[in-house]
């Protein structure tokens, strides 16, 4: 069997090409990105995958040589990979800031632990909602569908985003508001409820000062807040659907 030197150079662009993109992309990218994944597994996957995706792709640029507009297109191909892990990293965020907010208003800011994953102190809530939004992700196929916005992706705009880098980036900032504003909506009954709570303990403190409202309202927040909370979680799925179907939608108009 013999195989032309032009056919095996063009082969090798296109897995260059696609691991450049898939490999920024499984860098940060939630799961895949996570720092319990050893880095040799992460490039083990980058490969793996870029194998399987490269012959799917429309023809991609031969590299002949290395040139200063070559190393501007590996740029733009890490950024773009980049850019979709990052937005997939704020849909997650979104959820430990929920449970920032609801940790905090029922008393268990104390009662932090380190997030595995990131490295940062988080409160209890932040930790479970974390991993409840993960098996869901999981569960629900959301890793496929990464890959599926991913290639999708690659054959809308092979050389990166539809947009201006300037333009891709502007709306990856805009991201941020977006997530506060999500988690706010997402912890904004479990935080009123609590909050009717300890506006009520204010008026009994006032009321009758001779009561110890630190030591009756702190554990009667604590249960209050665990049943506000399970009575949320019959709405979690609808919730997810609607706010992965937003983060869908924000990551599409980029290649639009």
């Amino acid at each position: 069997m013999v195989l032309p030197v032009e056919d095996l150079v063009t082969w090798g662009s296109q897995f260059i090409w696609a691991l450049l993109r898939i490999g920024g992309f499984l860098m940060v990218a939630p799961v895949f990105g996570n720092q319990l994944v050893p880095g040799r597994v992460k490039v083990a996957m980058a490969i793996a995958i870029a194998i399987v995706v490269a012959p799917l792709l429309h023809p991609m640029p031969v590299i002949t040589e290395i040139s200063v507009a070559l190393i501007a297109d590996v740029a733009i191909q890490l950024f773009a990979g980049i850019g979709l892990g990052f937005a997939t990293v704020v849909f997650f965020q979104l959820f430990v800031v929920a449970g920032q907010f609801i940790g905090m208003q029922m008393g268990l800011g104390f009662a932090a632990m380190v997030d595995p994953g990131s490295g940062v102190q988080v409160t209890v809530w932040s930790q479970f909602f974390l991993l409840l939004v993960t098996l869901t992700f999981i569960a629900m196929n959301g890793h496929l569908v990464l890959l599926d916005v991913l290639v999708a992706g690659y054959k809308l705009y092979p050389t990166g985003f539809g947009h201006s880098t300037q333009e891709v980036a502007l709306k990856i900032a805009e991201l941020g508001g977006w997530m506060f504003v999500s988690g706010v909506l997402v912890a904004l009954p479990a935080v009123i409820s609590l909050l009717i709570v300890n506006m009520a303990f204010g008026v009994m403190s006032r009321s009758a000062p001779q009561l110890n409202v630190f030591s009756l309202g702190f554990p009667f927040s604590l249960v209050f807040g665990l049943l506000i909370v399970w009575v949320a979680l019959h709405g979690w799925l609808p919730q997810f659907e609607r706010l992965s179907r937003e983060i869908l939608d924000i990551t599409l108009s980029w290649m639009a």
